[in-house]
């Protein structure tokens, strides 16, 4: 039997308001995601993925982008976010991380960073 990873029921409450209450980074970013506007791939908002939720992941190309903020320096948080990276890797996908303030002031560098892992899986 299969077990399902993808959005699990128990987190669909939590992934609904976390979109519909994005930060301004993660608005700013998805205006350029959204309708596959970067290479012709679909992204999803609040993705989860076991017990963790992404805030956009390409299936396509088994990306996901986590934005950060401020509370991301602190130490127990670095820690969660390299279990998570670690949990999401062991599944094949890649895991990309912007500062909020990147994307805020120069989305340009953060679309072309995430279209060069495009084909990563195959490089």
């Amino acid at each position: 039997m299969k077990c399902r990873l993808n959005n699990l029921r128990y987190l669909k409450t939590f992934r609904k308001d976390l979109r519909n209450n994005p930060t301004k980074a993660e608005s700013r970013l998805w205006m350029f995601l959204k309708n596959r506007q970067l290479g012709g791939n679909k992204f999803r908002r609040q993705h989860s993925i076991g017990d963790y939720i992404l805030d956009f992941y390409c299936p396509e190309e088994k990306i996901g982008i986590e934005l950060d903020g401020e509370i991301h320096h602190l130490i127990h948080q670095k820690e969660y976010d390299n279990e998570k990276n670690l949990f999401l890797e062991a599944y094949g996908i890649k895991v990309l991380r912007f500062e909020n303030e990147l994307v805020l002031e120069n989305p340009e560098t953060v679309l072309n960073a995430i279209s060069s892992e495009f084909g990563w899986t195959k490089k």
